[in-house]
């Protein structure tokens, strides 16, 4: 038997093994979200009345679970319940735009400035909203002790109706909505001698920079090995500025990787996957902590391989860049 969900004066039913989310959309019923596994926190809710089921808490603040605060697409009803966007306050703040950067032919950096002050980590993500209903997730870039605003890089997805707006739309002086910064991928200072590992394709990027650039500021001493994978050249950026960045501090080193099976070898790229090209480069990656970020399959993949070449997996923090519907 379907449970009820009351939401803006309307009643929808919530068929079993359906999540408030599925149910709402299924009706019609516009409502902001994006992954869809729980992850970008985008498609939050509150229920004013009834409680909603523990697993639909989980990664949400204590301050949120205590207002019945849930998300809608882990959100599978049992009672009914009586539903509600956030407050403004709970879920959304604006945003300035500052800046509009090209890091390559798909990628830009998206700076934005705050008026009230963003309590945040670099690597963690935000939610940024297009309109009322359609969000997506953006990992920061910046590090809070050395930017002024935070940043954003953003790929250019083809048909994709935020990422387009971004590249194509926005510009300095327009204002946005974002989320408060999610997420447990970023440095953690305590252990300053552990080598620090950071694999990522494409935009992944976005967070290891932060990542690395936090350590380095922070005085962590032991290796800070960075390796970014494109299939073809073209899709790495910030090449210049990271190799200047491994000429400044000697712990820190930074390896291109190219995949493409037809691409001529040229001094200062390595071919392969990242994860092997590092995987062959480091003997054994126990007591190392691992930075994961970019695509879900080499993420994925990633992790089991740093597992079995001997990191704790306490140590292992990943961040898969899932693509939401266009």
């Amino acid at each position: 038997m379907p449970t009820k969900l009351l939401f803006e004066d309307n009643t929808y039913d919530c068929n079993q093994n359906e999540s408030v989310l599925d149910a709402l959309i299924g009706h019609g019923v516009p409502v902001p979200h994006s992954c869809r596994s729980g992850s970008c926190q985008t498609c939050l809710m509150r229920a004013t009345k009834g409680t909603p089921p523990e697993s639909a808490q989980k990664g949400l603040k204590e301050t949120l679970k205590a207002q019945n605060y849930f998300l809608a697409c882990s959100c599978h009803p049992q009672e009914d319940m009586e539903i509600a966007l956030p407050d403004a306050d709970a879920g959304r703040f604006k945003a300035t735009v500052k800046t509009v950067e090209t890091l390559s032919h798909d990628i830009v950096c998206l700076g934005l400035h705050c008026e009230q002050p963003v309590d945040y980590r670099a690597g963690q993500f935000i939610n940024l909203f297009k309109d009322s209903t359609l969000g997506r997730s953006y990992s920061l870039a910046s590090v809070p002790t050395r930017d002024t605003h935070l940043k954003l890089h953003v790929r250019k997805v083809p048909e994709g109706r935020v990422s387009g707006w971004i590249h194509h739309q926005l510009k300095p002086g327009d204002s946005v909505e974002i989320s408060q910064p999610i997420g447990n991928c970023f440095y953690v200072s305590g252990n300053p001698e552990q080598g620090l590992l950071l694999i990522g394709t494409g935009s992944g990027l976005a967070p290891l920079y932060g990542i690395a650039l936090d350590a380095i500021t922070q005085g962590h001493t032991g290796p800070i090995r960075l390796y970014h994978g494109s299939r073809n050249i073209e899709g790495l950026y910030l090449t210049e500025e990271l190799r200047a960045l491994a000429k400044q501090h000697p712990n820190f080193s930074y390896t291109p990787c190219i995949s493409n099976t037809e691409f001529v070898a040229q001094e200062g790229y390595a071919t392969g996957r990242a994860l092997d090209v590092a995987l062959a480069d480091i003997n054994g990656l126990s007591g190392w902590r691992i930075f994961l970020c970019g695509n879900p399959d080499m993420v994925k993949s990633a992790k089991k391989k740093a597992f079995l070449s001997g990191a704790a997996i306490k140590d292992i923090y990943a961040d898969a860049f899932t693509l939401a519907a266009a």
